[in-house]
């Protein structure tokens, strides 16, 4: 090598800086464009109640979408509450569409009870993401995200058009945001036949699949009683008449606790009954007036019922049993959703051959190198049941194995490894799914 070839093709120590920094640089850009990397940007967006922020991810979200070429659009039907659809155009758009939906709420955390900030999305050296969010659900977000970029990539075409939406409020009920969507004329016009939601962990290597969720009552029951010095005996003290109720309600709890404890059925598969709130008492400065009856005592209890509950005959027990009127007694239910559909059936999906689309969704999961569990009905609620109730099938599924059961806990987390695999997942599902074509209407 004579020296003109040296001098042209030597660099200059400032040259070398700027190259190994521009390296360094472009690599590390590189790690940040990768579905871990989206999923942990997407936990960092703070949407817990009770001020989430949607903005942020709306646009995050759409930003993905618009780089794999989907459309997005986003209606609002309550202000500050926006619904995101993702929208995947199928080959034969007059087929009945498929929607894979998750919420992008969040529970609130409480950052001194982790081990990391709740909204930092730290992975640790296991794998593991630690977030408010990374089970319940803004896994599943992402994840659907990913499988359609990995789907395109290997230029596969769905026949039937799919949907991905993205809607606040689950948290609180989702009456603002999945209730308003699925009673609208833009839902309507997707023409729907299945819809996917969220579904939990799983601490086995079987995944869990639900086909209905339980629906819940929030009620309270008040007391009245004459008031006195708290030295006498009454009969019919509001807290006296408050007392019998709990006892009551407590022996009707341990009755259904009693057939899950001995096997008979699952805890979805009861009433739940759980006491939230005890209120009454004359406040003072040092706590409560000790020597005074109180004239009013009321409590709260969070009730759930599987769809296939009575609910008629619960309010007539709430009714002669809980709070009877002959103890100055009366009671307020707030029902958080219907237990019925239009048809008046049960908020079920099928899971057997009367539902192809059951077939189909089992079959993807095996394709997979997956396995399912015994379809189980939900413990808590879900937006699914908005689907539900208008008759279009809907399960509740979310793609982690071999995971501890979060939701709503303090240090939520989700591996890595299993993120990743959820991808996979949902490839063969939304790729079987939209390619299935013997439905032809709901």
């Amino acid at each position: 090598m004579n020296r003109e070839n040296v001098v042209t093709h030597s660099l200059s120590p400032l040259t070398l800086i700027l190259f190994l920094l521009l390296s360094v640089s472009a690599v590390s850009c590189d790690r940040q464009d990768t579905p871990l990397a989206r999923f942990q940007h997407y936990l960092r967006l703070n949407t817990a109640h009770p001020n989430p922020n949607y903005t942020a991810p709306v646009s995050f979200l759409i930003s993905i979408a618009q780089s794999i070429g989907l459309k997005a659009q986003t209606f609002e039907y309550v202000p500050d509450k926006p619904v995101l659809l993702v929208t995947w155009p199928g080959s034969n758009p007059s087929l009945p569409s498929i929607i894979f939906n998750s919420h992008l709420d969040s529970v609130p955390a409480e950052p001194s009870k982790w081990s990391h900030p709740p909204f930092s999305a730290v992975r640790t050296p296991d794998g593991s993401i630690f977030a408010r969010g990374a089970q319940d659900d803004k896994c599943i977000a992402i994840q659907y995200l990913e499988a359609i970029r990995n789907l395109k990539g290997r230029n596969f075409v769905p026949t039937r058009t799919v949907h991905l939406s993205f809607v606040p409020d689950e948290e609180i009920g989702g009456f603002d945001g999945a209730a308003q969507f699925v009673g609208s004329k833009e839902f309507e016009d997707l023409n729907v036949g299945f819809v996917l939601d969220e579904g939990q962990a799983s601490v086995n290597d079987d995944y869990r699949v639900f086909y209905a969720d339980r629906s819940p009552w929030h009620v309270t029951i008040r007391a009245t009683g004459a008031p006195g010095h708290g030295s006498r005996l009454y009969d019919n003290g509001a807290m006296e008449n408050l007392m019998k109720s709990v006892e009551t309600i407590s022996r009707f709890r341990e009755s259904q606790f009693d057939m899950v404890k001995a096997g008979k059925a699952v805890i979805s598969e009861v009433i739940s009954v759980n006491p939230v709130f005890l209120k009454a008492g004359i406040p003072s400065p040092n706590g409560f007036v000790m020597n005074m009856q109180p004239s009013e005592a009321e409590a709260g209890f969070d009730v759930r019922f599987p769809p296939t509950a009575d609910a008629d005959a619960m309010r007539k027990r709430i009714t002669e049993e809980w709070a009877p009127a002959s103890r100055n007694m009366t009671f307020e239910i707030i029902e958080k959703g219907s237990l019925r559909d239009i048809r008046g059936r049960p908020l079920v999906t099928a899971t057997d051959d009367s539902n192809p689309w059951w077939s189909v969704f089992r079959q993807a999961i095996l394709a997979s190198g997956g396995k399912l569990a015994k379809p189980e009905i939900l413990t808590s609620t879900t937006d699914a049941r908005f689907a539900r109730r208008l008759g279009i099938p809907a399960f509740g599924f979310s793609p982690m194995k071999n995971t501890p059961i979060l939701l709503h806990d303090h240090d939520e987390f989700l591996k890595d490894t299993v993120f990743l695999e959820g991808i996979t997942v949902y490839e063969h599902i939304i790729g079987s799914l939209s390619s299935f074509t013997e439905v032809n209407s709901m």
